[in-house]
């Protein structure tokens, strides 16, 4: 991934101090790629920007806690990371409970997938919907190394660190879920 790290500490320096204009370069510096990942965690574009401000929030009030010897970008992505995981969590109460009325509902179809973003623009609209679900259906253990590594190109030192497993670990669950994706896409013939 590439980045400006002293930039970043910089403005977060000045943000800590109150400084708003140098966290709004922040955002602006790092949603694009946070939205990326986000989106393809969750493939439902409203929910990634929900989950996005979401994570923007959080990373505002806790500030004062960011260590400098992280990227920000990969404090940024363990905040959404975790927004992500909450936000399953709380869709998997609610189909519980309410039965199958979630994003693949009738209304949901009907409302019209924004424009890609970044390489996504490269792949076709069926064909990036085929593999998007293909990677929904990867479970998380396998889905979040994959992201983090392949899509946001994170070292496997810095997934680790933010999974906060070993590199062999994500080096083995990277392997499995592009196993798992091939599988998955053969299925689909795409």
């Amino acid at each position: 991934m590439t980045y400006d790290r002293e930039a970043d500490l910089s403005l977060v320096g000045r943000a800590r101090e109150g400084d708003d204009r140098a966290f709004g370069e922040l955002l602006r510096r790092h949603k694009p790629g946070l939205y990326g990942f986000v989106r393809r965690y969750i493939s439902d574009a409203d929910a990634a920007v929900d989950v996005v401000q979401d994570t923007f929030i959080s990373a505002w009030r806790a500030l004062a806690r960011y260590d400098a010897r992280r990227p920000f970008t990969v404090w940024l992505r363990a905040i959404a990371l975790n927004k992500c995981r909450d936000r399953a969590r709380r869709l998997a109460v609610r189909r519980f409970i309410l039965g199958d009325k979630d994003d693949q509902s009738a209304e949901a179809l009907a409302q019209p997938d924004p424009e890609p973003v970044g390489d996504d623009k490269l792949i076709p609209a069926e064909r990036r919907a085929v593999f998007q679900k293909a990677i929904d259906q990867l479970p998380a253990k396998l889905k979040e190394p994959l992201l983090l590594t392949y899509f946001d190109e994170l070292t496997q030192q810095e997934a680790a660190d933010l999974l906060g497993v070993t590199v062999k670990t994500i080096e083995t669950r990277v392997y499995r879920a592009r196993q798992r994706l091939a599988e998955l896409l053969d299925r689909s013939s795409i």
